[in-house]
């Protein structure tokens, strides 16, 4: 009997041969599965396609034009692909597979069935007459079927049909059946199950809805991506949500909403680690402050005429000012609240964990609770910046609290608490717009389940996916835009996915779309990458479009720099310096720049200029040192470092350089103590670590006029000193 294990990787094999168009190869791996299940039905299938494919490749050859031929082999790879997924299925049943999805599966199957005609009357009976628990039990059943069943018959996607688009129940029912769609299809494909998500998309009344059916779409489409071109169904159905009022935006909104949530993991780290701490350690204080009492100062790493904001500093005005801005992005601020708390009975039920927040859920009867503390249920839905999930995670929470720091927690929702959230729920639709805050508040559901659910890992994690949809031949056409492909490629950039972001901004460039704010972005994201010769390029190309920016010159200087030719970054640096002559940061590349020359006169002279006009930092005191004992000038080299030694903090290549320069004063006493004391500062005393420094100085000392072969003397006086 084939292993579990087993049946995973030849279906793998499988289907990635049929990807690759291989399909003499699929059949006989196919083969090998089937062996395995002993299906005599699906053998049948088995030969007559590879007897199929075979007359098709004996006309081919033989010269045949068949009008119908490529349709045949589009046939021929579907039917494959197909067979692999029963296969796959039924050997997995088959084999008591320990996995969620299969355990589920098998408890469904020993049931008696439910037709969807009979539980859509249960429902409809129920809401009418308020039976609220047995409509959640019902919706539960139907949850379980859309999720667990084979292949629907049509009969049962006419009736699926009707049931959603019964205006006389409620929204959560459409909400369940296209979660328990999405559910199924991320273990098997299913042409129809894809299809009844564009009927959602397409026809339903309560946008929740849509906008999840979209989000499903979006999902399924990518994980199918080697085979949903075979189906011109697919591709109609695409073709006619196009069709509707701002579709590009949509696809380019949830896009948006799946790159931020792969932040959630370094959000919620930051949180925990720098914002929160932050913000508790000086909480008396902020009683006394209004947000718009802070002014943090921004820093302008990535060019400022993007009018891209990055925080500066670690102030509790820029933490507070990085909160702010994340929950109004939309970012998953809650993920880390919430992480522990989803041990509560209700997440017991799969299909709890994308239940829309129903103020009036049954599960709530069970908390004996004060007319407040119901409210708080209402106040609660209208919350925003929370999924689903976490609301029914919060109210759980609260209710399982002692009761004298409920009671606290209840005083605070009050009712300016709930004008208060009202307003900011309208503030945000207004700037985010309703389908934005739909989407990211059930992209937020579906990670707590594949990140939070105890069973996450026997279901395929989407958000370990690259979810590039516009890099998807089938929806290219509606994201390939300039607009498009520049808002997700600015979001990449501020998120520091410099891959991506280069990818889409080469895509740009190669469109004709040249201009110099783009050519920046491609030799930042270059610079970013390690690639100094690809962003030197890259800015050079933005500079002859516009050659007045100072932010590119200093990069391309910078570049020149790196690339160890400071000839042509200081003339960069002085075109920088034409254009701002008192900045003391040009003036110290500059300086370096002579240095790296040789010219260490002129570059002393810079070096002074800095001292003399900053005399807080003493930022220019090494290089001065250095420079001093390169040009010859030994005591005012170690008149710079004695300087350093009495005001600033000592390192281990200070005490190395003072050496050098107390031995090209032939004070060979004073260069063996600064040597000593420069091993006895490297954390570990390595003297390893000390003679690979030393090594690069050697020319150095015989340029200062020191005998070669004194060195390793000097050396073994320092070993036995040590």
């Amino acid at each position: 009997m084939i292993s579990q294990q087993n049946i995973y990787l030849t279906y793998e094999r499988i289907t990635s041969l049929l990807e690759k168009k291989e399909l003499k190869s699929a059949f006989g791996f196919l083969q090998g599965l089937l062996s395995q299940s002993f299906d005599f039905s699906l053998q049948d299938k088995l030969n007559e396609l590879q007897q199929t494919y075979q007359n098709m490749l004996c006309y081919r050859i033989e010269g045949v034009k068949d009008p119908m031929q490529d349709q045949i082999y589009n046939n021929i790879l579907v039917a494959a692909y197909e067979l692999a997924d029963q296969m796959k299925l039924r050997l997995l049943a088959a084999s008591e597979y320990p996995r969620v999805y299969y355990v589920y599966r098998r408890k469904w199957q020993s049931l008696p069935d439910f037709p969807v005609e009979e539980l859509h009357e249960q429902l409809s009976s129920y809401q009418e007459v308020g039976d609220r628990k047995h409509f959640e039990e019902t919706l539960f059943v139907l949850f379980n079927k859309l999720w667990l069943s084979d292949s629907f018959t049509p009969e049962e996607i006419v009736e699926i049909k009707k049931l959603w688009t019964d205006s006389t129940l409620p929204f959560a029912v459409g909400c369940q059946v296209v979660s328990a769609l999405l559910l199924s299809l991320q273990t098997s494909f299913d042409k129809e199950r894809l299809l009844l998500l564009f009927d959602a998309a397409l026809g339903m009344a309560d946008e929740e809805v849509r906008v999840r059916a979209l989000i499903g779409i979006m999902l399924t489409l990518y994980m199918y991506r080697g085979r949903t071109h075979l189906y011109p169904q697919i591709k109609d159905r695409l073709a006619a949500l196009a069709e509707q009022p701002g579709f590009t935006k949509k696809l380019r909104t949830i896009t948006l909403r799946f790159i931020l949530a792969k932040e959630t993991e370094n959000i919620s780290r930051k949180l925990q680690n720098e914002i929160i701490p932050a913000m508790m350690k000086l909480a008396p204080d902020l009683k006394k402050m209004k947000p718009e009492d802070f002014n943090p100062e921004l820093q302008a790493e990535k060019n400022p005429e993007w009018q891209e904001l990055f925080a500066a500093d670690s102030s509790i005005g820029q933490k507070i000012e990085e909160y702010n801005d994340l929950q109004s992005e939309g970012a998953d601020v809650m993920h880390s609240t919430f992480t522990y708390l989803k041990n509560f009975s209700f997440f017991h039920e799969i299909s709890n964990w994308f239940l829309p927040f129903i103020p009036i859920h049954t599960t709530f009867d069970q908390y004996p609770t004060t007319e407040s503390e119901r409210k708080i249920l209402e106040i609660t839905h209208s919350v925003v910046f929370m999924c689903n999930s976490d609301k029914y995670s919060f109210y759980f929470s609260m209710m399982h609290l002692p009761v004298q720091e409920r009671t606290v927690m209840v005083a605070q929702f009050n009712s300016q608490a709930s004008e208060i959230l009202e307003q900011y729920k309208e503030e945000m639709i207004s700037e985010r717009g309703k389908f934005d805050i739909i989407t990211g508040q059930y992209i937020q559901d579906i990670y707590r389940f594949f990140k939070l659910h105890p069973n996450h890992n026997d279901f395929e994690d989407v958000f370990r996916w690259p979810l590039d949809f516009y890099n998807l031949p089938i929806l290219q056409p509606y994201l390939s835009d300039d607009e498009s492909l520049t808002a997700i490629a600015e979001y990449y950039l501020k998120k520091n996915y410099f891959d991506d972001s280069l990818s889409l901004y080469t895509q740009l460039a190669a469109k004709g779309s040249e201009n110099e704010m783009l050519q920046q972005k491609i030799g930042y994201c270059r610079q970013m990458q390690g690639d100094i010769n690809g962003a030197l390029e890259a800015y050079l190309r933005a500079d002859l479009l516009n050659s007045g920016s100072k932010w590119l010159m200093r990069r391309i200087a910078g570049s020149y720099r790196a690339l160890n030719q400071p000839e042509k970054a200081l003339e960069y640096y002085r075109r920088c310096e034409a254009l701002n002559p008192e900045n003391l940061s040009i003036q110290m590349s500059i300086a370096h720049c002579y240095l790296e020359m040789k010219d260490y006169n002129d570059a002393l002279k810079y070096y002074f200029k800095v001292e003399y006009l900053d005399t807080k930092s003493h930022k220019a005191w090494r290089p001065i040192a250095w420079c001093s004992f390169l040009s010859g000038k030994y005591d005012q080299a170690l008149n710079y470092y004695e300087k350093i030694f009495n005001e600033d903090t000592i390192t281990m290549q200070d005490l190395l350089n003072a050496g050098h320069i107390a031995w090209a004063l032939q004070d060979l006493k004073g260069a063996i103590a600064y040597y000593k004391g420069s091993v006895e500062k490297e954390e570990s005393k390595d003297f390893t670590v000390f003679r690979e420094l030393f090594t690069k100085d050697i020319p150095h000392l015989i340029a200062a006029g020191i005998n070669e072969d004194e060195i390793p003397l000097l050396l073994d006086q320092l070993r036995y000193e040590l």
